[in-house]
Order: structure tokens, then C-alpha cells, then sequence
């Protein structure tokens, strides 16, 4: 889709429904959007989304790490979940394949099984198309970075029966932190057979190699959040073993998705997708996991940091299938889209470890990093096979009388987790959504919605007994807003969000945990995306969030300006120049030093001729040091610094 305003969404009804007719609180982060702003990784795609707290852990080469309403959202994939545990079995998704990022904030259970009370962020990728596009590119750019790109499609024969699209990337680069580099190949190839106008079938591969590291380093409070005597830390310094540490992934994926069309009122489709991950993460961490003694091993000059030996290498497999027939039909005056389903998901996962306690690795000065010689640990920590099957049934009807809509679902799950030589935990769950708008005549669409989520929780109690799902609940109202013309969409919403059954510390054995745990969040959102004629596009954005507790990563504040204007001087026409402002409030996490607010800039140069495109990205424009996250446990996160990519890509 071209531009920044997107007017449908597929991600919050699984149904093709206009987002002014959707009474829930959405972003669609379009193709444009992403390639104008120069997303590298998911976490920067949703720099700019309402709502979205998009770097929690700051600078990450492991995993997109971010928040939503205070929690960590489901990444789905085409609608198909991608992972249980992100942080030792992910592969993340390169944006290049990507043709739009869903956002659905709060509550998505009752479409998508277990969740947070977050949401639910689905990434659509690149489908065949009928009209020819082929495009190659390359970009060059801060810590030698250096890319090649191509996405080729469109018909294979003369009547458009079958459609192919094949999208590539290769890439050597480093990071910001020393001996971690940001390598990468990827595959994706794509074939749509549309036999008749009424079907289409799609099959999908993925083939995708990363070699990385860790650029979270762990560092202790005194010497980033805290004064040091020597000073800060580097944000390049690398405190690991640069012959061990790693995060290397791979990820093998084919699946399809069929679609046949009755009739003018009903269709069936069919979503599927088998996976095959395998990460290699092994790293010397910071021993800074105490509080404010950071430094056990140099208390007094506090340059010398002990450090542990963890790795883990994970295989995991997974296959899942959501299968809907959907319909539409009248009762008298009123309006039915009915939407009934099935999905499932089986994953299981396999790990070995190494461990190494500090008295084994030896120290090292955070300031001024020597490698000394290191026998790392065996891996020969064989853990169980853990098996994930999670199997639910909804049914969801959107009904439409004049001006007013509303959505009413329903869904029953089943999630069972199988380990070997242990109990298997079966958990089940009915979950809701209700939701009522009013679409007014002059684009104005008030509404109000209810919607639930539940995650299973393995273990049991010091009693013995076992832990039931967290369940959440969410009641949201607001307002949305479409001009006639389509060019300005307005979104204001407040929430409030209560997670029962969180675990806590045991309050008479403190070694275990219960559920006891309540907490409430309340916020409110604000969001506009607008074209101004053919020159300016515009996306603002403010989140507030009201916190029981305040969590880690999360502040009361925060918002974010982008814009894009085209010039028009004279006979030369393409280029464009874009800008965007984010700010973030300061937060804490518990006992953990306060982290500050602040304010980045990003900028954006290109032009476009018919044939090339040219642009040069800049993020966080003026180098700006600072702490993305302070942790309670005693560690501290930086942000990225500046980083500049210029790019050249040929369309034909």
C-alpha cells in the first residue's frame, strides 16, 4: 500500500475491516513507513506506533524487545504465532520481506489464543503480485555496514494464472559493541496459483541465516546510571569472550494460504505455516545482578567486573494451521459478518546448556577490555523436551444496523504442556470480546469495547497446588476519526487493563510463589496520521500510562512526531525530505536508579526518479548517549547511538 494511512486492517477481526469501523485501538505501519524511516529490525519499525514502547532493552541484537500498555505483546507472523520463548529460540524477521506491521492494542485472545493483555503486533509479508515489480538494491553505512536487496515479482504466464515473488538480502555489518556483528542472509521466495477468480493458493519459504552477538552487555548501575571514578563505561566496550559469545540463528519455514470464495457471502481460508529454529546464544555476562554492589570483585576501584559462562543452543519446531469460513447475511435490518474457526499450534523445543560460576571465568576491566585466554564450558546440559500444543475454537459475528456496528466473539482453547518426565499442565480458557461504535456520517466513530487474554503459568504453589491462567481484562473507549477524502485518521482511546492471578513472592515461604497478584493499568493514546495534498505526511503520537507498579522499560510519558514533505521546484521533482522527534519520560524500576528522559532525532533524505531511488537514513541524528533501562536486579541497558545508512535501489 503506498503512503502512511492505511484504511483496513485483517490483524483485529481477521476479517478485511476498515479501521474507522473497528472498535478497538489499531496501527497499520505501512511498506512506506518502513522504508522511509529506515527500519533495520522490527523494534525500529515501531519506533513511530501509538502505544508502543519499542525499545525496552535498548540496543539488542538478540530479539525485538518492546512494550505495549505495559506489557510484552504476541508476535504473530501472517497470523501465525512465531515463538513461545523469544530470547534463546528467535530468529527476527527482516522488515524487507515486509509489506505492513499490525499493531492491536489490548486484550486478543478470543482470536488468537493465549496472550498478554498487550496485544497482539502481526507481520504481513511480501505476497505474488500481478503487476510486474523488480527492484535491487544496495546500502552502505555506519559500523561497515554493507547490504544487497532485491524483490522481484509478478506473473509467470500470459493469463495471470500463476504469480511468483522472490525477495533476497544479504548483509555484513557490525554494531555498535565491539566483535558483535549484525550478519545476515535471506531467502523468501512465493508462488500464487488463482486457478479461478473465486481461488487462490499460496505457498511460502523462508530460508534465513543471522550471525550476531549480544550488544546487551549487562553493565552494573555505577559506571552508566551511577558516578563511577572512572568514569562511564564505552558503549562500544565489550566485556564477553569474542571466540565464544554468539547469537547465531537460523530459521526454515514453508506454509501456504488458501483462500475459495463460495459465493457473494461466504469464503473459506486456510492460514499454515511449519518452522525450524535454531539459535546458538552463548555469552559471558557482567556478574551485575545484585543491586548497588555491582562491582563484587573490585568494590573499591570499580573497573574489574566478575563475569559467568551461559550458553544454550535451541532447536525448535513448530507448525500451526487457522482454518475460518466466514459469512455475511441479514437478520431483518441488521447486518452479519460471522466468523467461525479453528486453530492450532504443536511446538516443541530442545536445549542444551553450559554454565560456568564466576569463580571459573576470569575478571575483566570494563573500561579498558583484555581478552585473556578462556576454556569455555562443554555443553552437555541435556534439558527436557518441552512440547507446546495449543488448540481453540471461536466464533465472532460483526453486526451492522445504520450507523451502528458491533462485534461480539467468543472462544474456547486448550493449552497443554508436555515435559519429559514431569506432569503434563493442561490449561483452558473461554475468553471475550465485545464491542459497540457509531459510525457517524461526518467520519466520527465513538465507541467503547471489552476484550480478555489468559496465559498459562507452569508450576504450582507451596501447598502443591497447581497455577490456574493469568487472566486479563481490558475496557477501552474512544473515538475515531476518517475525513472524507481519506487524507486525515484521528485515534483517542482510554483504557483500563486488570491482570488477575499474577505470580508474586510467597509472602509465608518466600522461596515459592503464589497468586495473589492483582494489578491495574489505565492510560490513554492519542494518534493522527495525515496527507497533506501530495506533499506532507504527518504521524503524531502520545501515550500515557498509569501503572499499579511501575515496570521495567515503561515510562508515564512519551510521544513522537514524524513527517515527510515533498518538494516541487521547478521541472525537478522526487525529492523528499523527512524528520521525526521521539521523547520519552523518565521511569524507574523499583530500587534501580532513575532513568531519564530523553529526546532523539531521526532524519531522512531522498530522491526518486522512475527508475532509482536514493536515501539517506539517519537515526538518533545527533549521537546522543543514553540509558534505555535500569533494572532493579542491579544492570543497566544503553541506547543506540547515531547510525547514518545511505541506499541505492533500481526499479524496472
Amino acid at each position: 500500500m503506498d503512503g502512511y494511512i492505511a484504511k483496513r486492517s485483517i490483524s483485529a477481526t481477521k476479517t478485511n475491516t476498515p479501521l474507522h469501523e473497528t472498535p478497538q485501538s489499531v496501527t497499520v505501519i505501512t511498506s512506506d513507513e518502513i522504508q522511509d524511516q529506515g527500519a533495520t529490525n522490527l523494534q525500529d519499525a515501531l519506533n513511530y506506533a501509538a502505544g508502543v514502547r519499542s525499545d525496552a532493552y535498548g540496543l539488542d541484537s538478540r530479539a525485538d524487545s518492546f512494550r505495549i500498555r505495559g506489557s510484552e505483546p504476541s508476535v504473530f507472523l501472517d497470523g501465525l504465532r512465531t515463538n513461545y520463548n523469544w530470547y534463546t529460540s528467535t530468529t527476527r524477521t527482516e522488515p524487507y520481506t515486509l509489506e505492513r506491521i499490525e499493531v492491536l492494542r489490548g486484550p486478543a485472545s478470543m482470536l488468537y489464543g493465549q496472550g498478554s493483555t498487550a496485544g497482539v503486533v502481526n507481520m504481513v509479508t511480501k505476497r505474488p503480485l500481478a503487476e510486474p515489480v523488480r527492484e535491487f538494491g544496495v546500502s552502505y553505512g555506519s559500523h561497515n555496514r554493507r547490504q544487497l536487496h532485491a524483490d522481484l515479482t509478478g506473473p509467470i504466464d500470459e493469463d495471470g494464472e500463476w504469480l511468483y515473488r522472490v525477495v533476497a538480502l544479504g548483509r555484513l555489518s557490525d554494531t555498535q559493541v565491539k566483535h558483535v556483528p549484525d550478519d545476515r542472509w535471506v531467502l523468501a521466495p512465493s508462488l500464487t496459483w488463482q486457478p479461478t477468480a473465486s481461488t487462490s493458493f499460496t505457498l511460502r519459504a523462508l530460508l534465513q541465516e543471522d550471525k550476531s552477538g549480544s550488544t546487551a552487555q549487562f553493565f552494573p548501575w555505577e559506571g552508566v546510571s551511577l558516578p563511577n571514578p572512572n568514569g562511564k563505561i564505552p558503549t562500544d566496550a565489550f566485556i564477553g569472550d569474542p571466540e565464544w559469545d554468539r547469537y547465531n540463528s537460523s530459521r526454515r519455514a514453508i506454509g501456504w494460504s488458501f483462500e475459495h470464495t463460495f459465493n457473494d457471502n461466504w469464503t473459506v481460508r486456510q492460514n499454515t505455516r511449519w518452522s525450524h529454529n535454531e539459535v546458538d546464544y552463548r555469552s559471558l555476562y557482567a556478574n551485575a545482578f545484585n543491586g548497588a554492589d555491582g562491582w563484587p570483585a573490585d568494590p573499591v576501584n570499580k573497573r574489574l567486573l566478575s563475569r559467568y559462562a551461559d550458553g544454550t543452543i535451541t532447536t525448535v519446531k513448530m507448525a500451526s494451521a487457522d482454518q475460518h469460513l466466514e459469512g455475511s447475511f441479514d437478520t431483518g435490518p441488521i447486518k452479519h459478518q460471522m466468523l467461525l474457526g479453528f486453530d492450532v499450534t504443536y511446538s516443541s523445543e530442545d536445549k542444551v546448556s553450559a554454565f560456568e560460576s564466576p569463580d571459573a571465568v576470569p575478571l575483566i576491566d570494563a573500561f579498558n577490555p583484555i581478552y585473556p585466554a578462556y576454556t569455555p564450558p562443554a555443553f552437555n546440559d541435556h534439558q527436557p523436551t518441552v512440547r507446546q500444543h495449543d488448540m481453540g475454537v471461536y466464533l465472532q459475528d460483526q453486526l451492522r444496523y445504520g450507523n451502528w456496528i458491533a462485534v461480539a466473539g467468543l472462544r474456547r482453547d486448550r493449552s497443554k504442556n508436555v515435559v519429559d518426565d514431569r506432569e503434563d499442565h493442561v490449561s483452558r480458557a473461554t475468553s471475550k470480546r465485545l464491542g459497540l461504535m457509531y459510525a457517524a456520517d461526518n467520519g466520527l466513530s465513538p465507541y467503547l469495547s471489552y476484550s480478555e487474554s489468559f496465559t498459562p503459568v507452569l508450576g504450582h504453589d507451596a501447598a502443591g497446588t497447581s497455577f490456574v491462567p493469568i487472566r486479563g481484562k481490558q475496557l477501552e473507549a474512544g473515538v475515531k476519526y476518517e475525513s472524507v477524502d481519506g487524507g486525515l485518521m484521528v485515534n483517542a482511546a482510554a483504557y483500563t487493563l486488570r491482570e488477575q492471578n499474577r505470580l508474586i513472592a510467597d509472602p509465608v515461604n518466600p522461596t515459592r510463589q503464589a497468586q495473589l497478584g492483582e494489578t491495574r493499568n489505565r492510560g490513554i493514546e492519542l494518534e493522527l496520521k495525515t496527507e497533506i495534498g501530495r506533499q506532507l505526511d504527518l504521524i503524531a503520537n502520545y501515550n500515557y500510562i498509569d501503572l499499579d507498579e511501575q515496570l521495567e522499560g515503561m515510562p508515564k510519558h512519551q510521544a513522537s512526531l514524524w513527517g515527510k514533505y515533498r518538494f516541487s521546484i521547478g521541472s525537478v521533482n522526487g525529492l523528499s525530505a523527512g524528520a521525526g522527534v521521539r521523547w520519552l519520560g523518565d521511569f524507574q524500576d523499583g530500587d534501580a536508579p532513575r532513568t531519564s528522559s530523553v529526546t532523539l532525532v531521526d532524519t531522512m533524505l531522498a530522491y526518486e526518479t522512475p527508475s532509482w531511488r536514493y536515501a539517506i537514513n539517519a537515526n538518533n541524528l545527533f549521537d546522543k548517549t543514553y540509558v534505555s533501562t535500569c533494572l532493579s536486579r542491579g544492570d543497566c541497558w544503553y541506547g543506540s547511538r547515531r547510525s547514518i545508512v545511505a541506499s541505492a535501489t533500481y526499479r524496472f
